[in-house]
């Protein structure tokens, strides 16, 4: 069978996909424009796509009769892959969940002391030359160990935030998720969207998707208090970027940690102009051992499709 897989991937998950289908690896790192994925319908059996990749229903429209019969998506979001039509068209879809749960927490707890303690404004200040030593009132920050977090959508990557505040600085856990949740894993609440963004640190961890686009926005803000930080590490869409920008000049909100962009790569002009803003590039699951366990589960989703038996990780 001829496997597409659309951007560079770890050399184990290229090898490991060569022992059994004839491979294709696209070698760009942009995503695929209209006409690669009307073609990778076209001329190949299944495909390996991720992130920017936007299998959408005018793409499935245009190939009224694919070849692919299967799209194994690198990353547990899928919101790029409009799966109904995918279905409507023949093909399955599933992703790589479980593989990135520990990595993404990581990176929420990374971007939650790096806001409240104002670290990536302190390093800017020593680039450029400007500290001119330690005084007691100097770029002081949030305090975070004890303070209450908010986290917003309670699935595997906000149970996994949820621990690791609760266990390793004892930060008492509020959350909302749209279903009820009988274990969050740690002594929590289950509470209001509008309480939870009353914490002191707002986590957002919900999928991606028409449910939760601009889930985050002006009305939601109006929630946060002065102090609070934001944290988003689950889509970028999930927030308004041009209200979140106007709540951070106003002084409505302390500061925010990004990982994830609404129109990424392009970010909110105003945004790259704040200080109290922490921005990453999308580095949820960067890492080595992470992102060859998430090419090794869509491999196996492949080879349980190609053996016809059923996917370990069907969406």
């Amino acid at each position: 069978m001829k496997l597409l897989i659309t951007r560079p991937l770890p050399e184990s998950v290229v090898q490991a996909a060569s022992a059994r289908f004839d491979v294709t690896a696209r070698d760009s790192t942009r995503p695929m424009s209209g006409d690669e994925m009307r073609a990778s319908l076209r001329d190949f059996d299944l495909v390996l796509p991720t992130l920017g990749d936007r299998y959408q229903a005018d793409v499935f429209a245009d190939v009224p009769n694919p070849r692919a019969r299967m799209l194994a998506n690198f990353g547990v979001g899928y919101n790029h892959i409009d799966v109904g039509a995918a279905r409507a068209a023949g093909l399955q879809v599933s992703n790589t969940p479980g593989a990135v749960t520990d990595a993404t927490a990581d990176i929420a707890m990374t971007l939650m002391l790096m806001t409240a303690r104002r670290a990536g404004e302190g390093e800017r200040m020593v680039r450029a030359g400007a500290w001119e030593g330690w005084h007691p009132t100097q770029m002081l920050g949030m305090h975070v160990s004890g303070k209450r977090v908010g986290i917003i959508g309670m699935g595997r990557i906000g149970k996994a935030i949820a621990r690791r505040a609760q266990a390793g600085f004892g930060m008492e856990v509020v959350f909302f998720n749209r279903s009820p949740v009988a274990d969050a894993g740690v002594p929590a609440r289950q509470v209001s969207l509008a309480e939870a963004m009353g914490a002191d640190v707002v986590v957002l961890a919900v999928p991606g998707g028409k449910e939760t686009h601009h889930l985050v926005n002006a009305t939601t803000l109006a929630h946060m208090r002065p102090h609070a930080i934001l944290i988003n590490i689950s889509r970028g869409d999930v927030v308004d970027e041009a209200a979140l920008a106007a709540a951070l000049i106003r002084g409505h909100i302390a500061g925010a940690g990004l990982d994830v962009y609404e129109f990424e790569p392009q970010i909110n002009p105003a945004l790259m102009t704040l200080e109290n803003v922490t921005l990453l590039p999308h580095l949820g699951t960067a890492a080595l051992e992470v992102r060859s366990n998430m090419g090794m589960m869509a491999v196996e989703n492949l080879i349980a499709f190609a053996d016809g038996k059923a996917l370990p990780n069907p969406v």
